[in-house]
């Protein structure tokens, strides 16, 4: 915005109060969404119920049209947009200040439903009620923001300046309702777990840490929820769920925002296959409610979400993507050197890393990749047909992960010593010490059970068709602005898997 459309706009301000007009009044109007209105109109060769009704609509005035007795005002609102006519001869209190209206200001208008000779749905004012001054100009012709950095720190304009963008907030609030109905007619009780956690666990990543004053200790974001949702399969609530914001210290991509939503479940008495069917059911049902189909677009290419998925072995796909096995050591090692990995000295580490570079590119799916090696699956139950593997599965649509999912392991004396070896691992992304209060929990029994995680951003991307998870998030992380306001460009990192 130019400082003479902002002074020009500022000027507008102080004409509206040497005129005794408050240009932010404590209160709204009680107005119709305009949906409403517009679904009662009808048309001007078939009237509706709403045409000739005289009413209150709310909202923001995108554009002004000038013809010197007659202004058009398009009026958004959260439900749609209306046009408005404000006529000299029906606004004589008002027409003296009809100048200090602007693009972007907020009214109430009470009028009378019609339509124009060329047939547009019109509220006719009577009344023109100014409810906040925008001193800041929209973006210019109402084409939305197009530098993307603004948009992400501007998300306040980005709104109601872009349907699609409005559009894919709406349909993230429909998924994530979506879900709760789809587990709540499944017996599941939603649950609120803990943020700050005593001891990192549950996941595997970096941690954000702060220090509790009263305490005089530090305690850890959560990375996940997951050993305090198995906690209450402990106490018998036998199937839990919880949308948890969950905090990872890492980069920034195309994937990955240090702040993000997932949605973690457990039940008592299945297994990862169980898992699995709630997966696709759940993820097919989505679609179909918000399409009524379960085919999508997703950069660019056609998928079909319809139960079941695909299933494939991990073994399988490193085998395919690398030439040998995942517990061929040297092949491996040779193999992480060929790809210019840093070997951190934990073979297991390195082999993942080598199958993320190498065949994760390849899950186009839907699929699942099921039976990972043991040793990478902390908190999953061994498989009694194969002991170097865990059941356990990752669902993966175009080379991205979106869930993961274990048979929970429940035997404390193994939990235990699995999570001994993360800790002398000195993994800096593993815990410092051993979640011995989970243990105890372990040891008064927990029946068999499944768990899966899903995260919620990456999900909406696919469902709203959205290449970078900045768009599904309202405020992505950003760093901050340079000195004066001035914009920095972010620098994402490489995408991770």
């Amino acid at each position: 915005m130019t400082e003479i459309a902002q002074s020009d706009r500022l000027a507008k301000l102080e004409t509206l109060r040497a005129a005794g007009i408050d240009p932010y009044p404590p209160r709204g109007v009680d107005g119709t969404p305009i949906d409403q209105v517009l679904a009662g109109m009808g048309s001007p060769e078939a009237p509706g119920p709403m045409c000739g009704k005289v009413l209150w609509v709310a909202g923001r005035v995108l554009s002004l049209r000038d013809f010197g007795k007659l202004i058009f005002c398009p009026v958004l609102d959260r439900t749609g947009r209306i046009q408005v006519g404000l006529q000299r001869d029906a606004l004589a209190d008002f027409w003296p200040m009809r100048k200090t209206l602007d693009a972007g200001d907020l009214v109430g208008i009470r009028g009378e439903l019609g339509f124009t000779q060329k047939g547009e749905p019109t509220v006719w004012a009577q009344e023109v009620r100014l409810l906040a001054k925008s001193v800041a100009a929209p973006p210019e012709k109402w084409h939305g923001l197009t530098d993307k950095e603004t948009r992400y720190r501007r998300r306040y304009v980005d709104l109601w300046a872009s349907d699609e963008v409005m559009r894919v907030f709406l349909q993230r609030s429909q998924i994530l309702s979506s879900i709760r109905r789809f587990l709540e007619a499944r017996g599941y009780l939603e649950v609120e777990t803990p943020t700050l956690h005593p001891i990192m666990g549950g996941a595997t990543a970096r941690p954000f840490i702060t220090h509790h004053n009263a305490l005089d200790t530090d305690l850890y974001l959560r990375v996940a929820p997951e050993l305090y949702l198995k906690r209450l399969i402990v106490g018998g609530m036998e199937r839990v769920f919880e949308i948890a914001r969950n905090f990872r210290n890492e980069g920034l991509s195309v994937r990955h925002n240090p702040e993000f939503t997932m949605l973690e479940l457990y039940q008592a008495h299945a297994d990862y296959h169980h898992m699995m069917e709630i997966t696709e059911t759940m993820i097919s049902s989505l679609a179909m409610e918000l399409y009524g189909r379960t085919q999508i677009t997703w950069r660019g290419k056609e998928f079909d979400l319809k139960a079941p998925f695909e299933r494939r072995t991990y073994a399988d796909a490193f085998q395919s993507a690398n030439g040998c096995a995942f517990d061929d050591e040297p092949a491996v090692r040779a193999r992480a050197k060929e790809l210019g990995l840093h070997d951190h000295g934990d073979y297991w580490k390195l082999m993942n890393d080598v199958f993320e570079a190498t065949a994760e590119k390849d899950l186009i799916g839907p699929l699942f990749l099921c039976d990972y090696p043991i040793q990478i699956c902390p908190l999953a139950k061994r498989s009694t047909s194969d002991p170097r593997l865990a059941e356990r599965f990752e669902i993966f649509l175009d080379g991205m992960e979106l869930g993961n999912a274990f048979t929970e392991l429940n035997d404390p004396a193994d939990q235990q010593e699995r999570f001994q070896a993360q800790v002398d691992s000195k993994d800096p992304e593993s815990p410092a010490e051993v979640d011995i209060d989970y243990v105890q929990a372990l040891e008064y029994g927990m029946p068999p059970a499944g768990g899966l995680g899903i995260g919620i951003d990456r999900l909406v991307m696919v469902l709203t068709g959205q290449d970078s998870i900045r768009d599904v998030l309202l405020f992505p992380a950003m760093r901050k602005l340079a000195p004066g306001g001035n914009e920095v460009h972010e620098v994402e990192s490489p995408a991770e898997a």
